[in-house]
This record gives C-alpha cells, sequence and structure tokens, in this order.
C-alpha cells in the first residue's frame, strides 16, 4: 500500500485512514472520485472495503489475479475484494474462529456481484478434492437460484435483490469449504402481485414464460407470452434487454440438478410457480346481490390442477370468509374488492412459502454431515438504507435493519480497535461517535417502541385502522427528539408532511414515511380458507404453522435479534458498496448521491472510529523491511530485534515524540502527513539505490557474460579448426586423385574412350560447350568466328555450326517485317546499281531509306494542287546548279507518278516526264552530285538538270522505282558532259582532293572536290 502514495495526488490514497483532513466530507469525496476516474473502484477504510460499481466490465478478476492475491499480506497489494477475502480466509485458517462479511449498500451498488466475486475466490483457492468440488459447485449455484426467486428489476437495478441473504460457508482444518447453510430475511412478497412502472416480477417467472421447453409450459398450460399474465405486465416492461430469461432458464435448470433437486421436487416448484400466475388471471363479478363470483373456470382448473387442489375448496377460499362462532362455522361471501386482497394474498403466501421451502432445501444439499468441528465464514447481503419519495412499512423495516447493523458495526469497530490498543500496550483515547441507541430503542422499546405500538394496533379488537397507529404513536411516543409527524411539527416543518406522515431521525438522515398499509403489510393477513387451501399442497403445507401466530414486524425483527448474535459471535469484516449515479453510466460521478450514501453508510463515522488516536500502524518488520534504506546503521542488513531497528530509524529521521508511539509488536503514527515524508523520502532513496544496484548488476552480467563469450568462443574456435583442418586435408586427398586423373587422361587424350580418360574427354567436351555457349555469333555476318573445336569434337562442332547458322537465318527471317522487307529490296537495287562503283555507297548502307523527305505540309498548297492528281511517290530537298554561271539554288525534287517536278517555293521550275529521260549520270567518287538527262528537241526547252542531293542513293532508288529506269543510271570518271539547251553542253568535273568543294573552274567546267576522308552519319527518321 506504501507504493502507492507516490501516485497519491493522480489516483488518490488507497486507505482514507491515511486522508491529512479526514474529518472532510469533501476530502473523501475526492479521494473516492479520483480512484473511480482511473478504474480503482476498491479503497480502504482499515480493513472495511469500499467498492464503487464501475458499470462496464473491468479486467480485474481474472484467475491470474486471484493467485497474486492468495496468501499476500493484506496491504502489500492495492485494494481488492480478493485481498479482503484472502485475508478472511487466512486469519480464520491462523486463529481458528468464525468470521463474516458484511456486504452493504443500496440497490443497484453491487452487493450481489460482491458476494459472487468472494464465493468465486474460495472456489478457486480452497484445496480441492471431488467431495469439496461437489460442495463448492452447490455453493456458486446456490446464488442463481436464489436470484432467480428473489431477484428482480427495479428502477434502480436489473438484479436487485429483494431479500436479505446470510450464508455460512463452513470449512475443515485444512481450509476446503464442507458446507453451508444460507438465511433469507423479510422477502418482498408484495412484488408477486403488484409492480411499481418499470419494475418487474420476480425473475423465474419470465424465465419460466420465455426460457422453458414446449412440453413443459403445456404440462402448465402455459404460453409463451408473458402479456397474457396480470403479474407479469403492471410494471409494462416484460422485455429487458441486460436480461437474458432463456439463457438464465438453462442456468437455474443446471443449477437445480447440481444442487440434487429430484425431478418430482423440480416439477413441483414450476407447477407452484405456474399456478401463481394463473391465479393472478383469476377475476371476479359481482353478482345481483354485490357478492364476487368467478368466470374464469379456465384458469381456476389449471390452478387446482398444479396445486392439487379440490376445485371447490379453491373457489370456497377465493369468494367467501370462514368465521367460526362458537360451536359452528359460517361462511361470509366476500365483495369483488374483498376477492381480489384474498387471491392476491393467497399468491403472496404460496410464493412466500415455496421460497422458505426453496431455501431449506438447498441448506438440506448444502449440509455438512460431520459433526467434527467447523470454522466458518458469513456472508451477509442486506438491503442499504432505502430512502425514496414515498417511503412504506419495506423501507420502515429495512432502516430499522441497518439501524441495527450500524449499532453493532460501530460496537465492533470500536472494540476491534480498543483491543489492539490494549494488546500493543497504547493508551485508549476515547472517541466521539453518533450513539444511535436512542432511534433503536425508538423503534423497539418493549410496550412504547413503534414495533410494539403497531403489533398491538393489529391485535386489538375493533376497528384499527393506519390513521389510529399514528394517532397512538403520537400519543405514545410525541416527545421524542428523533420522531415528529404533521401534528407534533413546527409551521416550517409541517410544510413538508402530509397528514398520513411521520418522519423519524435516523444516524442516517431524516426519513419520512406514509403509514398507510402498515397495519395490512404487518398482518400479511390470510383467511382461514387461505390456509385450508395451502394445507392441500405438501409443499406449501410445511410452511403453513406461523401464518397467523406472528406478526410481519415482529418476526424480523427476532431474526434480527437472531441475525445479531451470530454476527457478534464472529469476527467482523466489511463491504461498503456505493453506487456512483443513477443512470448506470461508467465514468459518471454524481457527488450528491454519493455523498448521500457515504452518509448513511456511516463511513465518515467509521473512519473517525479508525483514525481516533493514530492513523497508521505496521508490524516493526513489516516496517523496517520497507524503510530501512533511509538510514545508514539499518541498511542494508540490521543484526538486532525488529522493534530496535525501527526505533534507529525513526530517530535518525527525527520523528517527534508526538508523532508515533512504540507498541509491543507495531509502530503507530500519528498523522498521515508524516507517513507521506518518510514515503516521499523512500521513494527517493530507492531510485538512487536502484541506480547503484542496476550498475552493479549490470557490471556483474556483463563480467559473466564476457566470461561465458570467451570460453564459449575458445571452445568453439578449437572444434572450427579441427573441422577446418580435417576439411583442409579431405579437399587436398581429393585434388591429388583429381589432378592424377586430369594428367592421366590427357596424355591419353587421342587413344579411345577407357577408364583412364573418360573423366578428362568428358571435361573437355563440356569445357568446349560451355566456351562456345557464352562466344556464339551474335549475326549471321559473324559465322566465321565460330570456336576451334578439339580433336574430339570436330564433327559435333561443325554440325552445330551448320544447325546454328540456319537457326539464325531462320530467326532473321521470321522477324522481317513487311516494311522492312520492302527497304530491304530498294537496298538491294541499290546495291545492284551502286556496289564497288561508288566510293560513299559502303557508307550508305546503313541509312534507312524512308517514305519521303518532304511532307506535304511543307510543300505549297499552290504546287499541291497543280500535281496531286498525279499522286507525290517521293520529295526530296535538293541544291540546284544553274547552267548558266553554276550558282547554287534550294529546290524541292518531287517526284509523282508521271513526272518529276523541280519546284522553288511555289512555283515548278521545271517539269520532267520520265519518257523525256533519257539517262542519269553519278561520279564514281564520294560526292553527292547528279545529272538529269533529258531531251530538248526544242530550242524553248530547258536541258539537263545538275543537282546536289544528300539523299542520293535514296532519291535515285525512288527514281529507278518509279520511273522504272534501273538500267538508266551511269557511273562515270573524270567529267560529265551535260547539255545546256539544243547545241550547248557544259561539263562537270569531279576529282578527290583533301577537303569538299564546288566551284566554277577557269575553263568555265564545274568543279566537283570530293574529299578523301568521308564520314559516314547515321541518319535516323
Amino acid at each position: 500500500m506504501e507504493a502507492s502514495l507516490t501516485a497519491r495526488d493522480r489516483v488518490g490514497i488507497q486507505d482514507f485512514v491515511l486522508l491529512d483532513n479526514y474529518t472532510s466530507e469533501s476530502a473523501f469525496l475526492d479521494n473516492l472520485r479520483k480512484r473511480s476516474h482511473e478504474n480503482l473502484i476498491y479503497t480502504y477504510i482499515g480493513t472495511l472495503l469500499v467498492s464503487v460499481n464501475p458499470y462496464k466490465e473491468l479486467d480485474i478478476y481474472s484467475k491470474k489475479q486471484m493467485d497474486t492475491y492468495m496468501g499476500v499480506n493484506f496491504f502489500e497489494l492495492p485494494p481488492h475484494i480478493y485481498a479482503l477475502a484472502d485475508n478472511v480466509f487466512r486469519t480464520m485458517q491462523s486463529e481458528y474462529n468464525n468470521h463474516f462479511i458484511l456486504i452493504s449498500g443500496e440497490s443497484g451498488a453491487g452487493k450481489t456481484e460482491a458476494s459472487k466475486k468472494i464465493l468465486q475466490f474460495y472456489a478457486v483457492s480452497c484445496p480441492s478434492t471431488k467431495l469439496l468440488n461437489n460442495v463448492r459447485d452447490r455453493l456458486l449455484l446456490s446464488n442463481p437460484v436464489l436470484e432467480a426467486f428473489g431477484n428482480a428489476k427495479t428502477l434502480k437495478n436489473d438484479n436487485s435483490s429483494r431479500f436479505g441473504k446470510y450464508m455460512d460457508i463452513q470449512f475443515d482444518h485444512q481450509g476446503g469449504a464442507v458446507g453451508g447453510h444460507i438465511l433469507s430475511y423479510l422477502l418482498e412478497k408484495s412484488r408477486v402481485v403488484h409492480q411499481n412502472h418499470g419494475e418487474r416480477n420476480f425473475h423465474i417467472f419470465y424465465q419460466l414464460v420465455e426460457g422453458g421447453e414446449e412440453d413443459l409450459l403445456r404440462w402448465l398450460g402455459l404460453e409463451r407470452n408473458c402479456q397474457h399474465y396480470r403479474y407479469l405486465v403492471q410494471g409494462d416492461c416484460a422485455k429487458v434487454s441486460s436480461i437474458n430469461d432463456k439463457s438464465d432458464w438453462k442456468m437455474v435448470r443446471k443449477a437445480l440438478s447440481v444442487i440434487e433437486f429430484s425431478e418430482s421436487d423440480i416439477e413441483n416448484l414450476f407447477a407452484i410457480i405456474a399456478s401463481v400466475l394463473h391465479l393472478g388471471n383469476v377475476k371476479f363479478e359481482a353478482d345481483v346481490r354485490g357478492y364476487a363470483s368467478l368466470n374464469n373456470n379456465q384458469e381456476m382448473h389449471w390452478v387446482s390442477k398444479l396445486l392439487g387442489i379440490p376445485t371447490q375448496v379453491l373457489q370456497q377460499g377465493l369468494t367467501h370468509r370462514k368465521i367460526e362462532a362458537k360451536t359452528e362455522e359460517v361462511l361470509s361471501p366476500f365483495s369483488v374488492d374483498h376477492a381480489v386482497y384474498a387471491r392476491d394474498a393467497l399468491a403472496k403466501a404460496i410464493y412466500g412459502r415455496t421460497f422458505n421451502w426453496l431455501v431449506n432445501k438447498i441448506n438440506e444439499s448444502l449440509a455438512n454431515k460431520d459433526s467434527s468441528r467447523k470454522t466458518v465464514i458469513g456472508l451477509l447481503d442486506i438491503y442499504g438504507f432505502e430512502v425514496f419519495n414515498v417511503n412504506s412499512f419495506e423501507q420502515f423495516c429495512i432502516n430499522y435493519c441497518n439501524e441495527k447493523l450500524q449499532q453493532l458495526f460501530i460496537q465492533l469497530t470500536l472494540k476491534s480497535e480498543q483491543e489492539e490498543y490494549e494488546m500493543e500496550g497504547i493508551e485508549w483515547e476515547p472517541v466521539p461517535y453518533f450513539n444511535n441507541k436512542i432511534i433503536c430503542d425508538l423503534v423497539e422499546e418493549k410496550h412504547r417502541g413503534i414495533i410494539a405500538l403497531l403489533d398491538e394496533e393489529c391485535l386489538r379488537p375493533g376497528e384499527a385502522t393506519d390513521l389510529t397507529l399514528l394517532e397512538k404513536m403520537e400519543e405514545e411516543i410525541g416527545g421524542h427528539p428523533h420522531f415528529v409527524t404533521h401534528k407534533l411539527a413546527d409551521k416550517k416543518t409541517r410544510k413538508t408532511l402530509e397528514r398520513g406522515d411521520f418522519r423519524l431521525l435516523h444516524y442516517a438522515g431524516e426519513v419520512t414515511y406514509c403509514v398507510v398499509g402498515f397495519l395490512d403489510k404487518n398482518n400479511d393477513l390470510l383467511y382461514r380458507n387461505g390456509k385450508e387451501v395451502i394445507s392441500f399442497n405438501f409443499y406449501c403445507k410445511k410452511q403453513v404453522t406461523p401464518i397467523l401466530s406472528w406478526l410481519v414486524v415482529t418476526q424480523f425483527k427476532s431474526s434480527l435479534v437472531g441475525l445479531t448474535e451470530i454476527l457478534m459471535s464472529k469476527e467482523p469484516w466489511y463491504v461498503r458498496c456505493i453506487k456512483p449515479n443513477e443512470a448506470k453510466q461508467p465514468g459518471r460521478f454524481d457527488d450528491v448521491l454519493v455523498r448521500h450514501q457515504v452518509k448513511y453508510l456511516g463511513l465518515m463515522e467509521h473512519l473517525r472510529v479508525r483514525r481516533a488516536g493514530f492513523a497508521y500502524r505496521r508490524k516493526y518488520d513489516i516496517f523496517l523491511q520497507r524503510y530501512k534504506p533511509l538510514c545508514p546503521d539499518t541498511w542494508p542488513n540490521w543484526r538486532g530485534t525488529a522493534a530496535e531497528g525501527v526505533q534507529r530509524l525513526i530517530k535518525h529521521l527525527g520523528y517527534k515524540p508526538d508523532e508515533y508511539k512504540m507498541g509491543r509488536t507495531k509502530i503507530f503514527i500519528r498523522h498521515p502527513r508524516t507517513l507521506f515524508a518518510t514515503e516521499d523520502a523512500f521513494q527517493i532513496c530507492k531510485h538512487r539505490l536502484a541506480t547503484r544496484i542496476q550498475a552493479k548488476y549490470k557490471g556483474y552480467r556483463v563480467k559473466g557474460d564476457y566470461l561465458k563469450q570467451r570460453e564459449a568462443a575458445t571452445k568453439i574456435e578449437n572444434c572450427w579448426r579441427g573441422l577446418m583442418a580435417r576439411k583442409e586435408r579431405e579437399k587436398r586427398a581429393w585434388a591429388v586423385k583429381v589432378i592424377k586423373k586430369f594428367i592421366k587422361g590427357f596424355m591419353t587424350r587421342n587413344q579411345p574412350s577407357c577408364n583412364d580418360n573418360s573423366e578428362y574427354l568428358a571435361y573437355v567436351r563440356t569445357n568446349y560447350l560451355t566456351r562456345l555457349r557464352d562466344n556464339l555469333p551474335r549475326t549471321v555476318l559473324e559465322k566465321d568466328a565460330w570456336l576451334t573445336a578439339p580433336p574430339i569434337l570436330q564433327e559435333a562442332s561443325q554440325l552445330l555450326k551448320k544447325i546454328y547458322i540456319r537457326h539464325m537465318v531462320k530467326k532473321y527471317v521470321r522477324g522481317i517485317t513487311p516494311h522492312r522487307k520492302a527497304q530491304l529490296l530498294l537496298k538491294e537495287q541499290t546495291s545492284s546499281m551502286f556496289k564497288g562503283k561508288k566510293e560513299n555507297y559502303p557508307f550508305s548502307v546503313c541509312r534507312p531509306f524512308v517514305d519521303t523527305r518532304i511532307g506535304e505540309t511543307d510543300i505549297s498548297i499552290k504546287v499541291l494542287q497543280m500535281i496531286r492528281h498525279e499522286h507525290i511517290k517521293y520529295s526530296v530537298p535538293v541544291v540546284k546548279y544553274d547552267r548558266n554561271g553554276f550558282r547554287p539554288r534550294l529546290r524541292q525534287l518531287i517526284f509523282t507518278q508521271e513526272a518529276a517536278y523541280l519546284v522553288e517555293e511555289t512555283k515548278i521550275k521545271q517539269r520532267i516526264d520520265y519518257s523525256s529521260l533519257k539517262g542519269m549520270s553519278v561520279s564514281n567518287l564520294s560526292d553527292n552530285f547528279l545529272i538529269l538527262h533529258v531531251t530538248c528537241d526544242d530550242i524553248k526547252q530547258k536541258g539537263d538538270l545538275v543537282l546536289q542531293c544528300d539523299y542520293l542513293f535514296e532519291a535515285l532508288t525512288k527514281l529507278c522505282v518509279i520511273a522504272n529506269k534501273q538500267n538508266y543510271i551511269k557511273v562515270v570518271q573524270g567529267s560529265v558532259r551535260f547539255d545546256i539547251q539544243p547545241g550547248r553542253e557544259g561539263f562537270v568535273d569531279f576529282k578527290s582532293g583533301q577537303e569538299s568543294m564546288v566551284y566554277r573552274a577557269k575553263n568555265g567546267h564545274l568543279m566537283v572536290v570530293s574529299s578523301t576522308h568521308f564520314l559516314c552519319i547515321d541518319f535516323k527518321r
């Protein structure tokens, strides 16, 4: 617990006893709120456990959690219901005495869940044998059965216990659960016949209707529809989303079998439950005289059949009252209202007595037959203090019970505190607290208490009413300071009271009770006919004896006295359950609601008692073990007694004499701030020590790891070296063998294959084929680059060469596209015309031909309009040299289907019909000149054309193909004669030189000098 003090600002303090301002309700609530928001739902007040309902599932109840809390000191781990359960169990075993755990709180605060968790913890933590497991299963499964018959949905809780339950769990000397016993208190029987809006009847009715098997329902005369039964629909919420009646029904059936109910008992039990539903549907009508008569024979038939009661007896019991007059009995007919009252009273009586039988039957199953002494842990799950807008007889009984338990609670707490102080030799300081004995006396005092007056009014002859009861209380106890009515109140108080109300000032605050219904509910009247009806049923007959001999409040008072005696004989432990909000929402904390519960649960009162004198106490050895690092004399080991060590420690810490006391076995610290200062100092010291310990430990671990690694490395090194030496020896032996064989094979390589040379020859084959694979010719042109084969593979090599060349040729041919094929055909023609004849031809081979060198968009529209009908086949830019003067002019040469055109921008300078084309001349050098020879019959006609074209071979090939003039090209050497016009001629001289140039020679000829260093450029499209 001390370890959590470092986070106290965020998550609060685990034990309210350590609150500095322990008298402040606001400080109390603030601490509770902090812990609730952090999902820390448990907090201690000493050994008392405060539990806040989280309204959601928390992962704190697993088997692992149970194991964590088993056998651990109570304050060593964070607060938990498992810690309380384990501490109770271990204390019982060590001291061999009886204990009880009182679980209280208002409806919806989580009391039932708390008792389940305690039972589950004992089921896991106790020793296990086949016999003990049977008892454990019965203890656990008694819960769902009692919940089904005794719990119901209310406005505040979907699974509210409508009865008080005390369960004894019996343990043998080894700590095994060997038996149990259950006592029930004040079952809310009125719920059977009436439910407020938003509430339900007891769960078992809905489970039977919704989950019962078809055959069972048919046998019971029931339908699978809750809306058909009057006792199930008054609250208008037969279906609830958070309740699965079908699943719960299966659990109840299983539990009844495990608890060893016979099939006959189970059938009769459900028959009685079904009879109550049928009884609720019985209707009455007034006859002509105004008396009640029955009009639903079908429902009467089922009630009679299921309860085993003659129809006539049942009908008489519901419509007539039997009155004894001296020696004879007289039947007095009921009015309709009286008949309804008698029906509901019968239903309540049947259910109440069936519930008592059920509890007794479970007790028979849990009973321990061994007569040896047993220790006991009791679980008391009792209703908490109730304050509603309208409080009636039930709230009066419940709050009276809480007054008695609060009185017992304070007495036992004070007693345990005083005994601890005396045991430790510490002087006891009287504690001021509110003694609620005055309120208990007001309720239960003989002859003058409210219970005595209520019984007297119920039993006296004459017309007793609720108002006469109120008048009697005003007369007898009107002067009591904790009692007030409308008549007795002052003007201001009278405004808050109705005329039929009285107010009691309880320890938890004022509660106003409405007196209406007190007498009827106390009488719990069942007419003589009703007794006779019940007596016909075996299961209800057992419970009939005390029907009229005891009044309800007196029965309750007697059972409460018995309960008090039981609790006084045991050591007490407490669980106080708190509901944080009415909306059942997780994470919401309603200060007003929680403050009210803190008040009526008496938590502040208990805290004041626990804080009387000293806030903190611990055994010397535990205190010294935790805080010894704070003193050099006690750290790391103290050689003397624990008490002497603590004395030395607190002297070093500088405790003042009034801040602590030294008991016989414990140290007592008065103020929480003293403990907080000690804990804060310990946290600082702990980090410093942890750093030192970590450093030492890390050094130790690292050194140990290093030594281990070095030793391992040496071993591995030795093994590895040995392994590698052996492998090396094997490799060398193998290498010697292989080399010998290789040399022998090489020496006999030219001999026929034998054992000596077979492997060598295989190696030669493999080596050659591998090298051949990596050095195969890339193209057909490289076919002569075939690797030379060794003698043994000459024939195979030739075959492979042929196959591979054929493969390359086939692959090449398959890869040629139609366009590529056309290109090659043109190239073939070019080759036939120029190969070996013109110097620059080889350099043109790599230049692919294109369809045209001038697009239609680059040709004048005017020209296009004039020649488009002839279909343009090819066009190319050229330089035209004038016939006179040889001046160069940029022109476009266009080939159509019919003629060649020389175009200057928008003008056609010359048209040459293919028929008039006599020939084409080019030089054998590397120039790009061509001369087109045309027929000149008329002096007005233009003569031959002297052109220079960068795409000479492409243009000439295209012209030959289009004009079909393949044989008209002439490759000349030296000079070319051309006709300027008829009768006039010119010459173009060609020669080689260092640089390419074109000029007019002195002799008037056009001189074309071709460079001997011709560079081939790969023009791309």
